[in-house]
């Protein structure tokens, strides 16, 4: 497990965006054979949704798109996973404000990440809820997800000399 690359994304309650966030990226890894590199998770700053399936529209979009997300089961973000995952990309400033908290002795602030600032267009750097939204704010996760996975992949390949070992 060790070598591992370790990726958590984080939202608030682990249905929508951080879901999503997961199944692209690890579909994105999986294309580019690197599958065996990575363990890909999600969690939730929120135990609203523990144990749920991912929201239902959120399924309806990501299965648009060629990704699947009835696995998906929600989970909370413990303090633990700070020292367990390597990198940890949150969707709002809010998700980064929850999990710092967890960081008592600023010892991992460095591997926490606001997931736009890797978003070629970032806007104003936070991934929308699209929750109490209608249908287009979930092809517009959908759209900032999956063009952000492409640039956070792309550096994680170069940061761990992954190019060699893609098929």
């Amino acid at each position: 497990m060790s070598d591992l690359i370790r990726i958590q994304f984080v939202c608030l309650g682990n249905i929508c965006r951080s879901p999503l966030a997961e199944v692209v990226f690890r579909d994105k890894v999986e294309e580019k054979g690197l599958k065996e590199k990575f363990d890909i998770e999600s969690s939730g700053t929120g135990d609203w949704h523990v144990g749920e399936g991912a929201d239902s529209r959120m399924r309806q979009t990501a299965d648009e798109f060629g990704h699947s997300l009835e696995d998906h089961r929600a989970q909370q973000f413990q303090a633990a996973d700070l020292e367990a995952y390597d990198h940890v990309f949150v969707m709002d400033k809010s998700n980064l404000n929850d999990v710092l908290y967890f960081d008592e002795e600023d010892r991992h602030s460095g591997k926490v990440r606001l997931f736009r600032e890797f978003d070629p267009n970032p806007g104003d750097y936070q991934v929308p809820d699209p929750y109490y939204g209608g249908d287009e704010g979930f092809k517009n996760v959908y759209d900032i997800v999956s063009r952000t996975s492409e640039v956070i992949l792309e550096r994680l390949i170069a940061e761990y000399d992954l190019n060699g070992e893609a098929n």
